[in-house]
């Protein structure tokens, strides 16, 4: 069985309930996950939510490094 690809920037995003890989339309939600549709990240949180915390880790080094020069240990 394979997995299918979540869609990135779907068409019409509130035609379907996004909660499993089912997929379902929105008024014929067959997984039971409630009473209401899971919504697209993208409605949620914009057309740019697959770009969020890809540079996590970056920003994390460079706020754990002290700024100016390095100093050496006494001699």
């Amino acid at each position: 069985m394979a997995v299918k690809k979540f869609p990135k920037a779907p068409a019409h995003p509130e035609r379907v309930c996004w909660g499993c890989n089912l997929y379902c339309p929105a008024k014929d939600m067959r997984c039971g996950n409630g009473s209401d549709r899971t919504q697209h990240p993208a409605e949620l949180f914009g057309d740019d939510w697959d770009q969020w915390g890809l540079d996590a880790d970056e920003k994390t080094v460079d706020a754990e490094q002290p700024p100016g020069p390095e100093r050496s240990p006494h001699p």
